[in-house]
């Protein structure tokens, strides 16, 4: 596994020398096991609480080129200190596929309390993410209604006049060719290399691609209706596409994506970042494959398994993922959820801060100020060349402006959105009553309880499962000696499923075993 590593020190009470320390323990850690380390990233005198810090931001933002799997740090604190900045950024990295491992306090170890008030205001928000949607589009609902432009990218073959949309009239031309061509039989590939051999751009300045003919071609501001969340107006902009034209675009469309939907399946791994192969502890990755019939076969791996370099076999993904939300379903007891909603609140409570919607401002004035700059640089470029690089990095900037705006919207809700007992006790008895075959409360159990799961082989065939479950806050330390102490002392063996299952629930740094 390709990971990278962070360091720093806070310039009150650590030196140069606390980041050599926490480099060699690091590698130290990732050499044991078996870690490839692909890259360092050091902020030196930085606290922290400052997400200014120059280097955890580029690491981030790294993290989308999904190079690396992990970022490994000396300790938790190391990564953050303010608990909502870190459960900000660890869900920015688990989104790229990437976790975050402490060499001192293991693999999967952590605050526990931590790991719950991130996984239900997790679950939460997606839970309530209507609502939270509806706050933040609120603001512009009368502009909508009006049939205004709201802020959002001007859709191509337009332009914006008094906040009123009107055609662009060389643009809308290439609308035009685009659906003649499709409606003609051209494939999406052809239409483009057609408008990229004329050096025909975006409404970005850039190359047109697949992903942007698909969304012409299914756009109904086309045929004058004007769309804004539930707002949908007939006629209420300029058309450029007739309707019979558009219809049999739309026919050509939905044959080609149920074509398209036969021969590609997706499938969500719920257990991904969270399924560890109990005999080398390598992370377990979903696969995909067909057997000789055609027929679809989903599975979880082990890495190491995939390299030749472990004997651990496959294990079903249904299967695998039906006994983990099972188990997450034991957890939801009257008392452990009165549990959970205390602690919960508790930790809401001590992270009503205001530092990440600070920053977002602070990156926004960022973006304004070189908006400027950059218009200043386009009006006095005299070299054509120059300039038509300089709106090509314009209109990027104006994107990224925009898309910051979006965030800074939805961080402003979140701070005024305190968690009471009866909202945790609400979300959780929801789950508890859900359809356990549903995927949004399968999502919601495994990503709100799951700290690790380990699956061994044994020598008879049977296979043995170690669920590691977090319920109570209590700060404790989950290390590889604690695991494999437990594992060897337990004599206790649960039957399911005609196979043999150790299982132990770690509840506030004690081990309770069924």
């Amino acid at each position: 596994m390709n990971v990278v590593i962070y360091a720093r020190y806070s310039s009150d009470k650590q030196t140069e020398q606390s980041i050599e320390g926490q480099l060699r323990v690091c590698h130290e850690y990732a050499q044991k096991n078996g870690y490839t380390v692909i890259n360092e990233y050091i902020d030196r005198a930085m606290t922290g609480r400052n997400d200014d810090r120059p280097d955890f931001q580029r690491m981030i933002e790294d993290s989308k080129k999904k190079n690396f799997e992990a970022v490994l740090v000396y300790q938790l604190d190391r990564f953050a200190r303010n608990r909502k900045d870190s459960a900000m950024n660890k869900h920015k990295l688990k989104k790229n596929g990437v976790r975050v491992i402490s060499a001192r306090e293991n693999v999967n170890s952590g605050d526990a309390s931590d790991i719950i008030l991130e996984s239900v205001l997790e679950g939460m928000a997606e839970y309530f993410s209507k609502e939270l949607s509806q706050k933040v589009k609120r603001g512009m609902r009368l502009m909508a209604e009006k049939c205004q432009y709201t802020g959002s990218q001007i859709t191509y073959g337009y332009k914006v006049i008094d906040k009123n949309y009107v055609v662009d009239e060389e643009k809308a031309n290439v609308v035009k060719q685009i659906f003649l061509m499709y409606a003609k039989g051209s494939t999406i590939v052809e239409i483009v290399k057609y408008l990229n051999d004329r050096h025909i751009k975006t409404g970005y300045n850039k190359p047109f691609g697949k992903n942007s003919i698909n969304h012409i071609l299914a756009n109904k501001k086309y045929i004058g209706t004007y769309h804004y969340g539930d707002i949908e107006i007939k006629d209420g902009i300029p058309r450029i596409i007739d309707d019979e034209l558009f219809n049999k675009v739309q026919d050509i469309l939905e044959k080609n994506k149920k074509l398209r939907a036969r021969t590609k399946a997706h499938e969500e791994y719920l257990l991904t970042s969270k399924l560890f192969c109990g005999h080398c502890k390598a992370m377990m990755t979903g696969y995909c494959g067909s057997s000789a019939s055609g027929k679809k076969h989903y599975y979880y791996a082990c890495k190491n398994n995939v390299k030749k370099l472990c004997k651990k076999k496959y294990a079903h993904k249904l299967w695998i993922e039906d006994l983990v939300v099972k188990k997450c379903y034991e957890i939801l007891t009257d008392e452990n959820i009165e549990i959970i909603a205390k602690e919960c609140v508790k930790a809401s409570m001590m992270n009503k801060d205001t530092s990440i919607i600070n920053l977002l401002r602070k990156q926004l004035k960022d973006y304004e100020k070189e908006i400027n700059n950059l218009m200043q640089a386009v009006a006095e470029c005299p070299i054509e060349q120059v300039r038509q690089g300089l709106y090509s990095k314009l209109s990027e900037t104006i994107e990224n402006k925009k898309e910051l705006e979006a965030q800074l919207a939805i961080e402003s809700n979140k701070v005024g959105i305190m968690l009471n007992e009866e909202q945790v006790i609400f979300f959780l008895n929801k789950l508890r009553k859900g359809n356990p075959n549903d995927l949004h409360i399968r999502r919601s159990l495994i990503s709100t309880f799951v700290v690790a799961v380990y699956l061994y082989d044994l020598p008879d065939g049977n296979k043995r499962i170690t669920y590691i479950l977090s319920v109570n806050g209590t700060p404790t330390e989950l290390t590889e000696d604690i695991l494999n102490s437990v594992e060897n002392n337990s004599v206790l063996i649960l039957k399911e499923l005609g196979s043999h299952f150790q299982v132990f629930y770690f509840f506030s740094g004690r081990f309770f075993f069924v």
